[in-house]
């Protein structure tokens, strides 16, 4: 009998495995905050979107057939978009202007320079390039997940492509600007 807490889990041969929550948010935590870090890009947002994504498919374990990872990945996607739906974005007006950044210097990790960039798309094309490149997905796998047509993801990742193809954080000499 599976109870609340765990889920069965259909193996060739018609073997049933139970897999319970505990085993899944140890074994699978790390992998799905990388995800949502990825998304959110700051580290207290992915933790509170994986608490609240985990809050979610617990209350719905009973329910999951099968691999319960996409499951949990889509609810992961879906409460992100609706966070970023809402009309609040964590910014606060301020009296005074802040001091502009200062430029970056040109010793800058690779990795920021695309942090930097990815940061710059927008929310949707973001989270397909992370879902297609980091997450490994098909297309068909991210359509689903967020709720999207292939077409709309194969169109999101070109536009998001062709935006950091251009996108001076990425440029390697000045000349590549022009």
């Amino acid at each position: 009998m599976v109870g609340q807490g765990m889920e069965a889990l259909t193996i060739s041969g018609g073997d049933v495995a139970v897999v319970e929550f505990d085993d899944f948010v140890a074994a699978r935590s790390t992998g799905l905050l990388r995800t949502a870090y990825l998304l959110t890009r700051d580290h207290a947002l992915a933790e509170d979107l994986l608490q609240t994504a985990l809050t979610k498919a617990w209350f719905s374990w009973s329910r999951i057939q099968g691999d319960p990872e996409p499951y949990v990945r889509k609810i992961l996607v879906n409460t992100f978009a609706s966070w970023w739906r809402r009309k609040w974005n964590g910014e606060h007006a301020h009296a005074d202007v802040p001091e502009p950044e200062p430029p970056a210097s040109s010793g800058d990790d690779d990795r920021h320079d695309l942090w930097t960039a990815m940061g710059r798309l927008p929310r949707r094309q973001r989270a397909v390039i992370v879902l297609r490149f980091v997450e490994d997905l098909s297309e068909a796998e991210t359509a689903r997940l967020l709720g999207i047509s292939p077409g709309t993801v194969k169109s999101q990742t070109s536009k998001a492509l062709a935006k950091l193809r251009i996108d001076p954080a990425l440029a390697s000499r000045e000349e590549d600007l022009r």
